[in-house]
């Protein structure tokens, strides 16, 4: 069980990361061809995500006592911050075919959910 929860702890920084990017694009700060408009909710929910991951993978790496339970929280947080991305992307005019949009929120939400089921099956087994 402590391969898995570090396996998650990794992953959750790795995960931390990609929404400091996210964010990090959202506010319009990114190299040429991928820079965009600022989207200030965006930002706010890929940073809260971020934090969430954060927390999250401070747990598991440090194997504090609530890591589990704090793997499972921050996962289902970052991943309803997705599909509220995935909502917003879908319902916002011009942004329909947005392809790269549409692959990182359904990647993201694939690998969040992952991640969720296996906190979820570990938090069940040890009990």
């Amino acid at each position: 069980m402590d391969a898995i929860r570090r396996a998650l702890g990794r992953l959750s920084l790795l995960y931390a990361l990609i929404f400091l990017a996210a964010a990090l694009l959202h506010a319009g700060a990114g190299p040429g061809p991928l820079r965009q408009p600022p989207v200030p909710p965006a930002v706010i929910v890929e940073a809260l995500c971020c934090a969430a991951m954060l927390t999250g993978a401070y747990g598991a790496l440090k194997a504090r006592p609530w890591a589990w339970d704090g793997l499972i929280y921050t996962h289902a947080a970052a991943l309803g911050g997705v599909l509220l991305g995935i909502l917003a992307t879908a319902l916002a005019p011009g942004t329909r075919g947005s392809t790269p949009l549409l692959w990182y929120h359904g990647t993201i939400a694939t690998f969040l959910a992952a991640g969720l089921g296996a906190a979820f099956y570990v938090s069940r087994v040890r009990r």
